[in-house]
Parts: structure tokens; sequence; C-alpha cells
């Protein structure tokens, strides 16, 4: 049994499809089947459920992908403790952000990635329920998300900083000279919010729930840079999480006011309990942690208030 025979298995399994494992894996689809078949053999177990197509995996299959994905770990883990040695870090972060977070991951990658050169950040978008289950497959080494969803349980967590809610728009008119905002008054105003199924959205429902208002919502959008481009050009409002006008062009382009009372949440890296961390994650987790977000966004939400 190879590394290579377990990493085109995987690979087929997250893809669904034998051309498009293959291509990932840089091998022609003859090679990426072979393989996968030689790797049946010596299990003496039919991984994949083949018919003119790929099916899918069989039970057998889907418990043998679940270890796979732990071998691959620690065959990482093993190899970035030999670079280690050599006293270099090399090979490839995985980090996964909720789309909100987006915008502030380069405060976070750019010192990692000055100090070392040899290694690779693959920053993936994605909701929250996302990144918990990729972290529990392995399929992540670290997650930038909310720390209040019990998802995370057993998972362990560093806080970067409170992120709060304000309100946006490109014309201050819309504010009538208001300083600042009830939620009530809010939701009178033409609103483009992120969709319902992302968590920031649901604790902005949450809010106009409290305060028995129902938001004029006049267009939705699942993407913080596409909200941004509506604001720039439109006559929408919009409320967003005050870490995203870490752009400086947007607190240049927009009239930023605050919504009360204040609504925040904890924002915060996550990972998978391990003793002792990959080389890499521990390096990078070290310096990410003497990163002073906090302040950084503290003297942000000052400057508005």
């Amino acid at each position: 049994m190879f590394i290579r025979q377990l990493k085109y298995l995987v690979t087929l399994a997250e893809v669904g499809h034998f051309s498009r494992a293959a291509e990932a894996c840089h091998v022609s689809q003859p090679a990426l089947s072979s393989a996968i078949r030689k790797l049946e053999t010596e299990l003496d177990l039919q991984l994949v459920r083949r018919g003119r197509n790929y099916e899918g995996m069989t039970e057998a299959g889907l418990r043998v992908v679940g270890w796979a994905q732990h071998l691959l770990s620690s065959y990482e883990a093993m190899r970035q403790e030999t670079d280690k040695a050599q006293t270099r870090l090399s090979g490839n972060l995985r980090i996964g952000a909720i789309p909100t977070a987006m915008p502030i991951v380069p405060y976070l990658t750019a010192p990692c990635q000055q100090a070392y050169s040899g290694i690779n950040i693959t920053l993936l978008s994605l909701p929250s329920d996302e990144i918990v289950r990729r972290l529990d497959n392995y399929d992540l080494d670290l997650g930038l998300t909310f720390l209040d969803d019990r998802a995370l349980g057993g998972f362990q967590l560093h806080p970067l900083f409170q992120e709060r809610y304000v309100m946006v728009a490109r014309d201050a008119a819309l504010f009538k000279g208001s300083s600042t905002l009830n939620w009530a008054e809010a939701a009178e105003l033409p609103l483009c919010l992120l969709t319902a199924n992302m968590q920031s959205r649901q604790f902005i429902d949450a809010a106009f729930r409290s305060a028995g208002a129902r938001p004029n919502v006049r267009l939705e959008t699942d993407s913080i840079f596409a909200l941004y481009a509506q604001i720039r050009f439109s006559d929408l409002c919009a409320i967003i999480p005050h870490s995203v006008l870490s752009l400086v062009e947007l607190r240049q382009e927009l009239t930023v006011v605050p919504i009360t009372p204040e609504m925040s949440r904890d924002i915060g890296l996550v990972l998978r309990r391990q003793d002792p961390h990959p080389p890499i994650t521990a390096a990078v987790l070290a310096m990410i942690l003497q990163t002073p977000l906090q302040a950084r966004f503290d003297s942000l939400i000052s400057a508005i208030y």
C-alpha cells in the first residue's frame, strides 16, 4: 500500500468523478483507476461502486476513506517534522474562513508567509458548518469562524477579536443626519443583506426580531464583496461586520453608522485537538496569536463611534 493510492482514493471520494480526480492528482485516469484497484486487491475489499461511471463509495470504502484521511494527515505531519529537523518549514497549510472574515485573513497570513517562505497556504471561503466538517475529516488545518457555535465542542478554540455590526451606505442622506440607528430604524432603510443561510444574516435577523421589526430587504447575496459592490454603486444600505472596514477603500467611500443596541460575536481560530500539532500548524498558530487583531479593530470601532 502506497501513500499515493490513499491520496487517489480520498480525492475520488471528494470530487466524485474519475477524470476530475485524476486531473486533481496530476495523473492519467487509467493510472488512478489501476492504483485504486490494486488497493482494493491488497485490502480484499470493494471500495468503489462502478457502473458506466463512478457511482460512489461502498460502505467499506467510506470507512477506508476515513482512515486514509487520518493516515495522510499523519504522513504530512511526519514530512513537516522532517523538514523542521532540516531547519526549515515547508508544505501546505489549509485554512477555511467564514465569508465575512475573509477581508481580515491577510492580517493573519502575511506575517506567516514572510517568516516561512516554504509554506504554501490554501484559503477557502466556507460556511461555519462546512469548516467543522472539514476539520473533522482532516481536510482543513485551521478554521476562522464564530466561536459560539455549539458544534465546536471538542475542538481547540483561540479567540482573536469581537466582531460588531454596523450600517453602511454610499449616500449619507439616507441616515437623515442620525449618528446612530436602532434596529427598528435600520429595518426601514432599503437593505442589501447576506442570504438567510449565512450565520451573520441569522444573527442580524435575530436582532430585528428582538426589536419587533421586519427589515426592508431589497437584495440578498452570499458574498461580502458583492455586498460591497452593491452599496458602492446603488442607493442600498447594508449591515456588515465592522472588521470588513479594515479595507481602507470601504472607509473612504462609505458612511458608517453604529446600530444600537450593539450586537457582537467572538471570532477566532478553531483546530483539532492534537498533541503535538503538525509543525506548520503549530508555527502558524503561534504567529497568528501574536497578531493584535482586537486592538486593531477596537481602534477602528472607536473611529466610528
